[in-house]
């Protein structure tokens, strides 16, 4: 088994405690009326959402992959600090153990947020990850990350 980790960052104008509430604290029911070409619905199958749950995703018509599962790893609403595994579904490719994602949203200096995210991909015998792969996977969250950014500007309230 080899470990890959991946750092990218995400600068967005929302404030982090905006963007963390709507990504991740209502994410599960948000994001799936955002983009529902990505997402169609996240239901949890233990847990509501604390470290330890495991939550459902299926993919909506637009993605390859048909669902996924993820644990809750650690949630801190005060640090704005979030991290789950992938550890179920064919987004895994029957390729990959795991896929951790640890996110952290920074204030920047403009006011608005830098989101940091370190991915490990948990590789199953000598399969090795192609870069092209991880483009694609930050490509599309990139998309979805935008999608809520401008949610929230043409819904401040949200």
């Amino acid at each position: 088994m080899g470990v890959f980790t991946y750092e990218s960052e995400i600068v967005t104008a929302i404030p982090p405690a905006k963007m963390f509430k709507v990504c991740i604290l209502d994410g599960d029911k948000l994001i799936p009326k955002i983009v529902p070409q990505a997402f169609k619905s996240v239901e949890y199958i233990e847990g509501n959402g604390e470290p330890g749950s495991i939550k459902k995703i299926t993919f909506g018509e637009g993605s390859q992959f048909n669902y996924m599962k993820e644990k809750v790893e650690a949630l801190d609403k005060e640090n704005f600090v979030y991290s789950y595994s992938v550890i179920e579904g064919d987004a895994l490719m029957n390729k990959l153990e795991k896929i951790t994602y640890e996110t952290k949203l920074e204030p920047s200096p403009s006011g608005g947020s830098i989101c940091k995210t370190t991915s490990k991909y948990y590789t199953i015998g000598e399969f090795e990850i192609k870069e092209e792969g991880i483009k694609a996977g930050k490509e599309k969250t990139l998309g979805i990350f935008k999608a809520v950014e401008a949610y929230l500007l043409q819904n401040p309230d949200a």
